[in-house]
């Protein structure tokens, strides 16, 4: 068996997300730690630990939609399924979460690109694979190489409502890409917006939800390293009460 490992690093004030949402990571060592430690010994001192030193540990301040994260419907929309409230990233189905992956790469596509239904059913054909209820898709977006850029915000290709409503008509319940959104990069829907002010484009993969409750991850890494088949794929997210994203880390699993 072979793990992959799917999410990307949080770092501190990391350039693939907009200034107002990057993490902040205080890290105290050794020394640091050694007076916090001490905290909780009134009668020792420093000379009683190894070395003089105490324990390292971090300040960690960050949004649920930093770094690897799944999406839950509350994050779309108040409501899904024709009227149902949307659920919360705390009351995902399990089953959801651990299943058969299927990659589907458009890396070839361009920056912008927007995929339709067309599209993934002449993917799907191509690499010889019928959806499955709950089958995990993760979509290479071609955003990758500039995870750790600011470029990263414009880079990859990115599903449109009709796309997604085609998976999720079929079961798919958790997708995944490894671009900064699902949709297409923010910046460009924007600026054609502003051209066309077609309301259609605005955040549309992301309102699919609205339709039919589905969850994804963005930001995931390693995508490259996946066959298109043949793997599954865990991802069970932080449970965050009430909120609309959870923490999660990714990993496929390949069997030899």
């Amino acid at each position: 068996m072979k793990l992959i490992d799917l999410s990307s690093l949080l770092r501190n004030n990391a350039p693939n997300d907009p200034p107002a949402q990057r993490p902040t990571i205080v890290y105290s060592d050794h020394v640091a730690g050694r007076d916090n430690m001490l905290s909780f010994y009134p009668s020792a001192t420093a000379a009683d630990l190894p070395d003089g030193l105490g324990w390292a540990f971090e300040g960690v301040f960050l949004g649920t939609h930093s770094g690897t994260h799944l999406d839950a419907p509350w994050h779309y929309h108040p409501t899904m399924n024709g009227g149902e409230r949307a659920w919360t990233i705390d009351e995902i189905p399990l089953e959801w979460c651990f299943s058969r992956g299927v990659k589907l790469d458009f890396s070839d596509k361009g920056d912008g690109y927007r995929i339709m239904a067309a599209d993934v059913e002449a993917k799907l054909q191509e690499i010889g694979h019928t959806l499955q209820p709950l089958d995990i898709v993760l979509i290479q977006s071609g955003a990758a190489p500039f995870a750790n850029s600011e470029e990263y915000m414009v880079k990859g290709c990115g599903m449109s409502r009709e796309a997604t409503n085609y998976l999720t008509e079929r079961g798919v319940r958790i997708t995944g890409t490894d671009a900064w959104s699902w949709d297409r990069p923010l910046p460009l829907v924007t600026e054609e917006f502003a051209r066309t002010h077609d309301k259609n484009i605005i955040w549309e993969g992301h309102f699919a939800g609205i339709d039919r409750g589905y969850c994804h991850m963005e930001k995931v890494t390693n995508l490259d390293l996946l066959p298109a088949t043949g793997f599954k794929v865990a991802c069970f997210p932080i449970k965050i009460e009430g909120a609309s994203a959870g923490w999660v880390r990714p990993v496929a699993i390949l069997e030899d």
